[in-house]
């Protein structure tokens, strides 16, 4: 088992989950985010209660990205690079603060990229295993919160 602070590992499974609920759902917006030891909810922009099967494959592919056990890259960056590089995959619907000029971007490769601040696992394997508690969507602002927690 990893010596890492649970909350860098739950805070790491929110990238690899975020990843997971984009190839299923489409979802690309996060709008918000929450850590607590080995809890977790990644809240994003979606227009529906997904389906069980929809949520088991979220869970599957995030557990399947964790034990393939790849790199997870952090860059610094100019803000102008990384935007020009990335697009606004970088983004969340919380906004950034204009002031900030160097940004740090996660990038699981093929999976998620992100700027991010906080500390993170070098490989997906460091953060153990995923386990979805509920999906609650919330139809008056079209957010789909996905609380879970870290093995």
């Amino acid at each position: 088992m990893s010596t890492l602070p649970v909350e860098v590992r739950t805070h790491s499974a929110l990238h690899v989950l975020k990843g997971a609920v984009r190839k299923v759902l489409g979802a690309k917006w996060t709008s918000g985010v929450y850590v607590a030891g080995n809890h977790g909810r990644l809240t994003v922009q979606f227009d529906r209660k997904p389906t069980d099967e929809e949520i088991r494959r979220i869970e599957e592919l995030s557990n399947s990205k964790i034990k393939e056990n790849v790199v997870v890259n952090v860059y610094a960056m100019p803000r102008g690079d990384a935007e020009a590089k990335y697009g606004d995959e970088i983004y969340d619907l919380f906004p950034l603060p204009a002031h900030i000029s160097e940004l740090s971007i996660l990038v699981i490769e093929g999976w998620n990229i992100n700027a991010c601040n906080k500390p993170h696992v070098e490989r997906t394997g460091e953060i153990g295993s995923i386990k979805m508690e509920k999906a609650r969507f919330r139809p008056a602002k079209n957010l789909l919160e996905i609380s879970f927690d870290v093995l």
